[in-house]
């Protein structure tokens, strides 16, 4: 029998452990504030309303008629209310010394800011779910191809432009099901061959998921609802706002009787609609992909 073996059983249990850097949580990309009109002119919790006038109808006249005056007057059209956000995390001076091989100081105020912006992100793609232009879709709908065209019509419709720039957004789930989708506008893609060749090169490797009848169409992978559905748009930049109060700021905060430091995220913002008769929304399942 061999004695002597100095084995890994011998030392397991006192053996220090090899410890990598921790890892972040993975969130979602910051997409629509860059898609949404931004307002940047205020300070405080004043709300912001917008107005709207009524519309003007030319009437036919005669050489000898005498105009008569119709009102023109602004109505409240929407109210951006702000509001607040915070987080804190404290650190206390002995687990900063000992923290290793990470910077806790570092990683919590980068994480600070994460949790800022998944927090304007997910505001905004709620406001989606509020356009007023139109409708396309239903809960548990599969999406299509002639349904996203569809809602482009309706856009330029109520927009009363073909011209005017006007943005998509769908979930990832919803971009893989219209990447596997064998017709495009009633025609098989067969027939589309540069399209295809778009979508099975370049489609769905960035937030920028396809030009589809000259409108980006981009890909969040936000939560769907309890349903398993998402509701997407197509709208123009004024449909939907942002209004910054006060930036996103982290600071610390020293707290000596704690022997610590607070890091204090905060900001001040209102969004939601702005004209929300100029965009549609478009509801469909956003269930997980199946091949």
């Amino acid at each position: 029998m061999t004695q002597g073996i100095n084995d890994w059983s011998n030392i397991s249990a006192i053996a220090q452990a090899v410890q990598e850097d921790a890892i972040f949580v993975i969130r979602e990309a910051q997409l629509m504030p860059t898609l949404v009109q931004e307002f940047s002119d205020m300070s405080g919790m004043n709300p912001r309303k917008g107005y709207q006038y009524n519309k003007g109808t030319a009437k036919s006249i005669t050489d000898s008629d005498d105009l008569t005056s119709d009102a023109f007057t602004p109505a409240l059209d929407q109210t951006l209310t702000p509001h607040e956000i915070g987080l804190q995390f404290f650190i206390t001076d002995a687990r900063a010394e000992s923290e290793a091989p990470e910077s806790i100081l570092t990683d919590a105020s980068r994480e600070l800011g994460f949790a800022a912006n998944d927090r304007v992100e997910s505001d905004l793609i709620a406001n989606l779910g509020d356009l007023t232009g139109g409708t396309v879709g239903a809960a548990g709908t599969a999406i299509t191809w002639g349904y996203l065209g569809a809602a482009i019509a309706i856009a330029r419709g109520v927009n009363k432009s073909a011209s005017k720039p006007v943005s998509a957004v769908i979930h990832g789930y919803q971009a893989a099901v219209l990447a596997k989708t064998a017709s495009v506008a009633g025609a098989q893609v067969v027939n589309a061959p540069n399209f295809q060749d778009k979508m099975t090169t370049s489609g769905g490797a960035n937030v920028l998921f396809a030009v589809y009848q000259g409108v980006k169409v981009y890909q969040v992978f936000a939560e769907p609802d309890n349903q398993g559905d998402f509701t997407g748009g197509v709208f123009p930049r004024e449909a939907i706002a942002i209004d910054w109060r006060r930036a996103i700021r982290v600071r610390p905060q020293r707290d000596e009787s704690r022997r610590g430091l607070e890091l204090n995220m905060s900001g001040i913002y209102a969004n939601g609609v702005w004209r929300p008769n100029r965009g549609v929304k478009m509801t469909f399942d956003a269930s997980l992909p199946v091949s």
